[in-house]
């Protein structure tokens, strides 16, 4: 159960440390229009952005554990960022994305992705970061 409730926040704390901080890099260098850590509320519930974007964030770090656990040890950093970058990306942008309202457009699909994948392997090596400082 502790290893499970690590590997939860470890991916919690990725995305307020890693995700939101490689997020405020594009925001200031002008290649996004959104800011990091928003406090707006999400729906239906009215959570705070952040607060979503880290509880997920806490979800997909279970995942990532036990996907690394599958796949094992040999590149394991490389691995986090590519399971980020492409898992969570194509998730956000084929099921999140359509849910909120964003729509499915394919003119604006390969730089949706490419900045999906930066925000998202950020997370990923970020989680397998507070991972290693665990023990684990």
């Amino acid at each position: 159960m502790r290893h499970w409730l690590l590997a939860f926040v470890a991916g919690f704390l990725a995305v307020l440390c890693f995700h939101q901080v490689a997020l405020g890099l594009l925001h200031s260098a002008g290649i996004v229009p959104f800011a990091p850590f928003s406090l707006a509320a999400t729906q239906p519930l009215g959570v705070p952005s952040i607060l979503s974007a880290s509880f997920w964030g806490g979800i997909w770090g279970l995942a990532l554990v036990w996907v690394l656990a599958q796949v094992g040890n040999k590149l394991i950093w490389l691995k986090a960022a590519l399971f980020g970058g492409v898992a969570l990306t194509l998730v956000a942008l084929v099921v999140v994305f359509p849910l909120k309202g964003y729509g499915f457009d394919l003119a604006q699909l390969p730089g949706r992705f490419i900045i999906g994948f930066i925000l998202n392997a950020f997370w990923g090596v970020g989680t397998l970061v507070f991972l290693r400082c665990f023990g684990r």
